[in-house]
């Protein structure tokens, strides 16, 4: 079976978009002693590449699939890569709560993808 590009391509710059927004977002959470203004500022620097890889990633993404199927994926990337950032760069418990309201999330994007009902 060839390797469908235009189906893989957006899952992998999706995956790798959302390491860099979760880090822009949430890894300055472990620097408590710099000032807000510079936070913020590499926050912005780091957002860059994630932008440069979630734009051309939709772009790609809707030649094979539908905008509520790309958001649905992004959003299912988003919290498994939360969930493994959470637990290895912040150092947080990953609780029985955590995984069930991220499997019912992920149960919603499954709608998105055996849609329409009829």
């Amino acid at each position: 079976m060839p390797l469908n590009w235009t189906a893989l391509a957006p899952i992998l710059m999706l995956i790798a978009s959302n390491v860099f927004m979760t880090f822009a977002w949430y890894g300055q959470l472990k620097v408590e002693h710099r000032a807000m203004w510079l936070i913020v500022l590499i926050s912005w620097g780091i957002a860059f590449f994630e932008y440069c890889l979630a734009v051309p990633a939709n772009r790609i993404g809707r030649l094979t699939y539908d905008p509520a199927e790309l958001k649905a994926m992004q959003e299912v990337i988003t919290l498994a890569v939360f969930a493994v950032f959470s637990v290895t760069w912040l150092k947080e418990p990953f609780t029985l709560n955590h995984t069930i309201g991220f499997i019912l999330i992920a149960a919603g994007a499954l709608f998105v993808f055996k849609g329409p009902f009829t």
